[in-house]
Parts: structure tokens; C-alpha cells; sequence
């Protein structure tokens, strides 16, 4: 929930060049009424003076001007808009091979995943990358979005085949947790993106915002054990707290709560949860994604860096991780390149042991690679200076994933995964 009480959804969208992805935005904002005056008025300017007859919803959203002369989207934008129910961060990334990179970061936080799908055109080579970084980042809700159904006549056999088609992919993903919509949808003339299309009797479904009004943002968080990393020890020293000592930090995975035994790593120490604060207020329990601060029953080592867990319920804690990576940098990835491995706040030394494989984005499988090169995903093992506390990406999101960082130039060089 955001302060104003509604949900918060958080959305990335993905297409190919011209399925309309940047115009379903625009129309998103514009039927919500989340778009300024002025801005309408410049689409209608727009519009008409290349001749439309319609508003150019794409102009809401392509704001570089290298990105309006090509008609596509180079760069990550973050839009928003609202509803009376929900509020929406959508991530409008590119969908071309060449910016693969943006997709992956662009997607990294996301909840949902709209993939676009022309309908004249069909399932082709970039719905199956977009798939494939989906199930990469276990997004766990996917909405296909077949567009442009104004352009096939409203057929429904387009519509059954797009999706006979998509789920031969689905069959290819090992994520099986992952729910898949199918919605079809004119973005341009506004059907069943808000509102019901009377062209389309035959899809039973609900429109996409509704659909997307109906999800609950506890369903699209991940089920994991509770971490809690600790980002700084607070000690006011003064007069009415002169004794107290807490931990802040945000909290991942599950709840804490008061009376819950925990353990602190890397020491090991046990002690009690004693009391939960969230600014002015004492809390009997902390839901995943709060801002808070723990006090423990004991005088226990704990510093920045450490983590707290739930006792019982350790994470690995390795010299040596495998993990799936994006590189994200033009200078490649190389057996025995050294690099600063960021894991939350910490940051170790690691080393490049191995590249196993590169990775194909289509399913197709892998191939030997001596380096991964910029927009490349691959298999690799990291040898490190000392151990992290790590889960694998697929147990826990927050505490599975990395950056490799260029010890010379400190440039994110790789995003990675933990295996």
C-alpha cells in the first residue's frame, strides 16, 4: 500500500518495433486521466499536423527525440498513473536485442509483465526474448497482450492461434509458478485496454485495467524466508533513549515479528526480537518491503552489513556462487577478470572462474563462450575474497541477486543472479 492507502503495482512492458506498446501507454494515461492539459493539447497538436485523424497516443510516452524520429523506445521510462483503487509504476523498456540490458534493469522490480504481441504479425523472434527475461527476473504474473486486433478484423482465430502459439513457449519456461493472461486488445481505438469492445463478444475476459485492479500486490510478492539487512546501527544517546540500540534496515522475503527468535550472521548469535519501530510507532509485527528498526532482547554484535534472519532459517553462506548473468557493460566479460561483487550493502572481491555457457534468449539452449559480451546472458562461477549470505534468485529475489562492479572505473559491468 502507498501513504495514500490504495495498492501499488509495479509494471514492465515489453515489444517489438511498432506492436504498439508506447501507444497503450499513452492510452492507459489518457483514459485515467493521468495526462496534464498541456500535454493534451501538444498530442492534439501533434496529431494533426502529421495528418491523423486519431491522437497519437505514443507521444506521451517516446520522450526522446531520437526515440520519436525512430518510432522506438531506446531508454527506460518510468511512467505513472492511478486509479481511484491502485497506484502504477509501469516501466516502459525497449524490446530490441541491442538493448537487452535496459530490459533486464528496466524489469528487475517489476510484479507484472505486459508483453505485447502484433496481431498481424504474431509470435516472433523478440516475444520469445521478452519471455525469456520474464521467467529470468520470475515475474510471476505475465498479461499477453495480442494488439491491434482492429487491423485482423477482430477475428477470434487470430486470436486462439496467437495464443496456441505462446503457450508452445510456455511449455519451454521451467517456471512454473509463472500465471499467463491473454487479452486482445485495440490500444489505438481504446478496446479492452478501459473499456469492453463491442467488436470482440467472444473474449469474456476482462479489460486490461480492470484486470490489472483486480491484482493484489501481497499475491505478487515472492514467498521467501525473512532477511533483514541491516543498514545502520542507531544509537541517539540521548536523555530518553540513552539505552536504546536498533537496527534499521528494510525487510525482504516474509514477516518479523515481536518475540521472534533470530539469528545474526555472519556471527551466529541468537537473541529475541524486542520491539519493532516505524518512525513514531511500535509495531507487534513487520509485513515485507517496511522501512523499520529491530531492537533484540541481548547485547548481541551486530553492525552494518550484518544480516538478521529468523533462526532456523540460514542462508547459504559460500566462497563461491554460480549464477546466471546480464552483461550490461561494452567492455567483456573474461575468465579471470576481477571485479567488486556488490550483494545488498556488502561488497566483496570476486573473481571470473568460468564461463559455462552463453546463454540463447529463444529457448533454444547454449552455447561455449570464452566471454560475454555486452547484452549477452551466460552461466559463470565466481570465486570470492570471503563468503556472502546468499539464497538462490529462484528462493528469494532480493537476496539472490548482484552487480559486478569495474574495480578501475567503478562502472556496473553485469547484474547477476544467483544460481
Amino acid at each position: 500500500m502507498d501513504i495514500q492507502g490504495r495498492k501499488l503495482i509495479k509494471i514492465a512492458t515489453a515489444g517489438s518495433v511498432d506492436d504498439g506498446k508506447s501507444t497503450l501507454i499513452g492510452r492507459l494515461l489518457y483514459d485515467t486521466h493521468s495526462l496534464t492539459t498541456d500535454k493534451i493539447e501538444a498530442i492534439e497538436r501533434s496529431s494533426k499536423q502529421r495528418g491523423y485523424d486519431y491522437l497519437d497516443f505514443s507521444l506521451a510516452t517516446d520522450g526522446l527525440v531520437a526515440e520519436r524520429e525512430q518510432g522506438i523506445t531506446i531508454d527506460v521510462a518510468h511512467i505513472y498513473f492511478n486509479t481511484d483503487k491502485t497506484n502504477f509504476i509501469v516501466a516502459d523498456t525497449p524490446g530490441h536485442v541491442e538493448y537487452t540490458r535496459n530490459m533486464v534493469t528496466g524489469a528487475s522490480t517489476s510484479q507484472v509483465a505486459i508483453i505485447l504481441i502484433d496481431a498481424r504479425k504474431g509470435v516472433i523472434e523478440q516475444t520469445y526474448r521478452h519471455f525469456f527475461i520474464s521467467n529470468l527476473l520470475r515475474i510471476s504474473h505475465v498479461v499477453v497482450a495480442i494488439n491491434k486486433m482492429d487491423l485482423v478484423e477482430y477475428n477470434e482465430d487470430v486470436f486462439l492461434k496467437i495464443k496456441a502459439d505462446f503457450d508452445v513457449l510456455v511449455a519451454k519456461s521451467d517456471f512454473t509458478e509463472e500465471q499467463i493472461t491473454f487479452i486482445p486488445l485495440s490500444a489505438l481505438k481504446g478496446e479492452n485496454v478501459t473499456r469492453k469492445s463491442e467488436h470482440m463478444p467472444w473474449y469474456l475476459g476482462n479489460t486490461l485495467l480492470d484486470h490489472l485492479e483486480v491484482l493484489e500486490p501481497e499475491d505478487l510478492q515472492e514467498s521467501a524466508a525473512a532477511r533483514f539487512p541491516v543498514q545502520l546501527v542507531i544509537r541517539p544517546k540521548t536523555e530518553a533513549y540513552h539505552d536504546f540500540r536498533g537496527f534499521s534496515g528494510k525487510l525482504y522475503g516474509n514477516s518479523l515479528q515481536v518475540g521472534d527468535r533470530v539469528t545474526v550472521l555472519p556471527s551466529g548469535n541468537e537473541s529475541t526480537i524486542k520491539s519493532i519501530h516505524f518512525f513514531d510507532q511500535e509495531l507487534e509485527r513487520a509485513a515485507p518491503g517496511s522501512s523499520i528498526v529491530l531492537t533484540l532482547a541481548d547485547e548481541v554484535d551486530c553492525s552494518r552489513g550484518d544480516m538478521i534472519v529468523k533462526s532456523g532459517e540460514a542462508p547459504s553462506s559460500e566462497k563461491s556462487i554460480s549464477a546466471t548473468i546480464c552483461q550490461v557493460n561494452s567492455k567483456a566479460l573474461k575468465v579471470g577478470g576481477k571485479y567488486i561483487l556488490q550483494h545488498g550493502i556488502n561488497r566483496v572481491l570476486a573473481k571470473v572462474d568460468q564461463i559455462e555457457a552463453k546463454i540463447h534468449t529463444d529457448f533454444s539452449g547454449t552455447e561455449e563462450a570464452e566471454q560475454l559480451k555486452l547484452n549477452d546472458i551466460g552461466k559463470v562461477n565466481l570465486r570470492l575474497s570471503k563468503p556472502i549470505h546468499f539464497d538462490s534468485y529462484h528462493q528469494s529475489k532480493s537476496n539472490g541477486a548482484f552487480i559486478l562492479i569495474d574495480e578501475g572505473t567503478y562502472d556496473t559491468v553485469s547484474v547477476g543472479f544467483i544460481e
